[in-house]
């Protein structure tokens, strides 16, 4: 049985200096990414695309969607095991590698999931669990370069 999950969103770009994009230099790269009922996310193009360093950019939104991801399917997949995590933090980081063309494209994700657990006994199964929350993300899955996992385990003190 094949199931299908839609998702939809509005994007708006707010960088109109008022003549447009009649220059590369003379537009701003603003914008607003809308979803019914949840706040408005401002974003922008890195500031080496000449885009706004407050606001985020479709590259940061993409690691965070990765790490996200692997959260979610990590706590799934803890709960299934019966191991109970008290704290999930990730130090995630990414590389785009640009082209001559002026395009580009990521050649690797790094995630650094920290999970702290409640119960010292379970440190090698919480560790275990990454593999198959790894196999399990949705966006991990959409991506065509490496996603790395280096995972710590903490016990609740």
């Amino acid at each position: 049985m094949k199931l299908e999950h839609s998702y939809a969103i509005d994007l708006e770009w707010t960088g109109n200096r008022g003549s447009g994009t009649s220059g590369y230099k003379d537009y701003g790269r603003d914008h607003v990414v809308r979803a019914s009922g949840k706040p408005a996310i401002d974003g922008s193009a890195d500031r080496v695309f000449f885009g706004d360093r407050d606001r985020w950019n479709p590259e940061e939104l993409l690691l965070a969607a990765l790490s996200q991801c692997h959260m979610l399917s990590y706590l799934a997949e803890a709960a299934r095991a019966g191991v109970v995590v008290v704290g999930y933090t990730d130090a995630a980081t990414g590389v785009m590698e640009q082209t001559a063309d002026g395009g580009g494209h990521f050649t690797s994700a790094l995630l650094r999931p920290v999970v702290t657990i409640a119960d010292p006994a379970q440190a090698e199964l919480a560790a275990s669990l990454h593999g198959p929350s790894a196999a399990k993300c949705f966006i991990a899955a959409s991506v065509n370069f490496p996603v790395e996992h280096a995972p710590e385990v903490a016990i609740l003190a």
